[in-house]
């Protein structure tokens, strides 16, 4: 990478960038590694680090990111293993950290079984889980230099001896203290001097304790003495902590042994961790600056709606930037603090944050071309140190960069041609521009000067760009227009913030026709573009409006035809329903008559049965075929009221019954065969001139019809009294035993719990049930009880 790539690099900030990915890797080789990255030149391998980054985005999306906390570097300690060495507790400790981390990794890299492959599982497959390792070291080491009793059994037993020779000790030197002796002691209590368990005696007294003199208090006034009863204690503890000390170095020592033995697979596995804190820390710093993968393009780039990464992305202006398509120079003009320089290093940062692998603050649909290197002369580069003015300092730049310049090169100029008289600048950069063109390159250039926007405009391949300036607020939009040159508006500028009209008039005088003429031309293009914008954004709203509304209705007539077809279908299933339960009905009535004919009926009578019976088939299945039809039904002619021994056809059914008594309510109960029903006056009619006899002769007839629409799965007793209810189920329970239902259900709502209760409490008793419960979520709960006949 050549100086003048890596003085473009930081001029464009990049640096800056990739703190903001290091604040996002969790390892502090991480963190090194994010602001190491330097741009790829490659095609291939950029495509391979922009597929990296997004793969870490959809895992992170839907799993969140692997945990790498607690990773530290641990080839050193390896090594030092390797040779023999014995690590300490902390060194460890790290060795089982980053066990831990790639076994937790691996089991996340694994996640569901159907889940998509990603260019990244390699890393993951890659992994060594060594749970027995990470297990025998954190099972042996509680702590940063506190190893646990369980490390081995022969340390546990240590430890065990050391805890009761303390209690021995410890036991002597109470009897001590409260024993006659303890007046010699200068207080009451048990302390330590060079690991051996003493007691401090006044310095008048010392001779009345015997035993070793281990320590003197600074003032002189406390001997601190071990008795002579816990000397040999003492000398047994001493024993047994060296002993301890000895297993604890052999513990340690062998656990540096096995880390030896896995020392390659430990080591790769703290490799891929690092690797992949970095490509998931491209994941979260695309999340935080609101970035997609851009395409990789061979002819240049599009950026659309592109943000510079280091603004707010709430404030940030964006706009779509494109070079090398259509156009191979941009000639981007307008008045100062406009946001030309914003926008070239816009250009630049995005396309070495997508040559990093990074996702860039851009639209879906952008491209960017992969360069070789992106070189630019930005910013004020006047050097005092080496003599130079900044028009010096510019040539200097521009001179390197045209001595490295290829087809594989972006080139970015802010102010080219500034510094020096006008008319020759002018010149110059328009030159400089046509030879980086030769080259190959791709350019972009800001500049104030007249000449360069009619030489963008009359050269083919050259583009003009402006940054718009509102006169009236005198503040920038930053809005980039492609297509359309800039003006300085120094004249409007000026008038605005108070200059004297006649002083403007003076500098207006200064410029020769053919300036005022170009300007004028700019003048009108800008207010013709202004008002083709306005048009424009009036008709994408009508059109939005209009998009819509078109959603809407299609949504509305859309929910119409799933609620008719929804209704059609419940229907003819229903219809379906009754159909197949009328023709269980006639072949069980059938089978009745069947038995009736073996016993009384003769060989013809049986013959005829069969003729109605196929008939009846018949009947059944061309009302089957019918479904979906919706035959209108005449009303019915109005008939006097019912009377007992009248007979009626029940409307709803279709069929003929004799009223065997009318109630007090005005309800009848009637006799249709073998069925006792109640019925509404409204819901019969009068059959005038039929009688009892004949009557009897169409329920025969009829008498599986009755039976089968009569024997409805679902009753609802809901708004009836108690007793009320009670009989309604009973007919209900009537019905659906000589339907032959297994199952049926008992609507009887929540409210106060009475029919409920009621309800349950009869099915109880009843002899046709054979068990009952609650509906369940979904078919109405503690409304409904769900009975199973018998």
């Amino acid at each position: 990478m050549t100086d003048l790539f890596e003085k473009s690099i930081q001029t464009l900030e990049l640096p800056r960038v990739l703190e903001r990915l290091a604040e996002q890797a969790v390892t502090e080789e991480g963190k090194d590694r994010c602001l190491a990255l330097r741009p790829l030149t490659d095609a291939d391998d950029v495509q391979r680090a922009l597929d990296e980054t997004t793969a870490a985005v959809n895992m992170t999306a839907l799993r969140g990111s692997p945990s790498f906390s607690g990773v530290k570097p641990v080839r050193a300690s390896l090594q030092r293993a390797d040779m023999g060495g014995a690590l300490n507790a902390r060194e460890l400790l790290d060795i089982a950290a980053v066990l831990r981390s790639a076994r937790s990794a691996k089991e996340y890299g694994e996640g569901e079984g159907d889940r998509t492959k990603t260019c990244i599982d390699h890393l993951f497959r890659s992994l060594t889980a060594n749970r027995f390792l990470e297990d025998k070291i954190t099972g042996a080491i509680v702590g940063e230099g506190e190893i646990a009793d369980a490390a081995s059994p022969e340390l546990a037993a240590i430890r065990r001896h050391i805890r009761a020779t303390a209690s021995k000790v410890r036991d002597i030197l109470n009897k001590l203290i409260s024993s006659n002796q303890a007046k010699y002691l200068q207080d009451a209590i048990i302390t330590q001097r060079n690991d051996r368990f003493v007691v401090p005696v006044k310095s008048e007294h010392k001779n009345d304790v015997p035993g070793l003199v281990h320590d003197v208090s600074s003032s002189g006034s406390t001997f601190f003495i071990e008795p002579m009863g816990v000397v040999k204690a003492n000398n047994e503890l001493k024993e047994l902590q060296s002993r301890e000390e000895k297993e604890i170095e052999r513990i340690l020592a062998e656990l540096s042994a096995e880390c030896a033995q896995f020392k390659e697979d430990i080591a790769q596995d703290y490799d891929l961790l690092i690797l992949l804190d970095v490509i998931f820390a491209k994941a979260r710093l695309a999340y935080r600056m609101r970035g997609v993968a851009p395409r990789l393009d061979a002819k240049g780039l599009y950026l659309r709606k592109a943000r510079h990464p280091l603004l707010d992305p709430n404030k940030a202006v964006s706009n779509d930037l494109m070079l090398g398509e259509q156009f191979d120079t941009l000639v981007i003009t307008g008045p100062n603090t406009g946001g030309k320089t914003v926008t070239l290093k816009t250009i630049g940062l995005l396309t070495l944050m997508a040559q990093c692998g990074l996702h860039i603050p851009v639209g879906d649909g952008s491209c960017v071309k992969v360069f070789r290197r992106v070189l630019s002369d930005i910013g004020d580069e006047q050097s005092i140190a080496q003599s130079l003015s900044t028009f010096s300092s510019h040539m200097v730049n521009i001179v390197g960069i045209l001595e490295q310049a290829d087809d594989e090169t972006l080139i970015l100029f802010d102010e080219l041609g500034a510094g020096t008289d006008p008319i020759e600048g002018a010149a110059l950069a328009a030159a400089i521009i046509e030879s980086a063109r030769e080259m190959g390159a791709l350019v972009a250039a800001t500049t104030h000067y007249a000449e360069l926007k009619v030489y963008a405009m009359t050269t083919p391949g050259v583009e003009n760009a402006s940054c718009e300036f509102d006169v009236d607020s005198l503040a920038p939009t930053y809005r980039l227009l492609i297509g359309i040159p800039g003006k300085s508006n120094a004249f409007a500028i000026s008038q605005r913030l108070g200059l004297p009209k006649e002083i403007i008039q003076k500098a207006a005088a200064r410029i020769d026709a053919e300036n005022v003429r170009f300007e004028d031309v700019l003048t009108q293009l800008d207010e013709q573009r202004q008002e083709m914008e306005r048009e424009k954004e009036a008709a994408a709203k009508l059109r939005r409006e209009m998009e819509e509304t078109a959603k809407a209705s299609r949504e509305y007539k859309a929910q119409l035809e799933a609620q008719r077809l929804k209704a059609v279908e419940k229907a003819q299933a229903e219809a379906r329903a009754i159909l197949d339960e009328a023709r269980n009905t006639a072949d069980q009535v059938f089978q009745e008559l069947n038995d009736m004919r073996r016993r009384q009926r003769k060989e013809e009578d049986w013959q005829r049965v069969n003729d109605e019976r196929a008939a009846l088939r018949h009947r059944l299945n061309e009302a089957e075929g019918k479904l979906g039809q919706r035959p209108e039904e005449p009303a019915p002619p109005p008939t006097r009221p019912a009377r007992a021994g009248d007979t009626v056809e029940l409307l709803k059914m279709g069929t003929r019954a004799t009223v065997i008594a009318v109630n007090k309510d005005g309800s009848l109960q009637l006799q249709a065969g073998i069925l006792k029903v109640s019925a509404k006056q409204d819901e019969v009619r009068v059959v005038e001139g039929e009688s009892a006899k004949s009557a009897k002769k169409v329920v025969a007839r009829a008498e599986h019809k009755l039976r089968s629409l009569g024997a409805s799965p679902e009753v609802d007793l809901r708004g009836m009294m108690t007793d009320e209810a009670i009989g309604a189920l009973d007919l209900f329970l009537d019905n659906a035993v000589l339907g032959k239902l297994n199952e049926v259900r008992i609507i009887h709502g929540k409210g106060t719990g009475a029919v409920r209760k009621a309800v349950r409490d009869h099915l109880k008793r009843s002899r046709y049930i054979k068990s009952f419960r609650p509906g369940r979520y979904g078919e109405g709960e503690d409304g409904v009880t769900i009975a199973e006949l018998k």
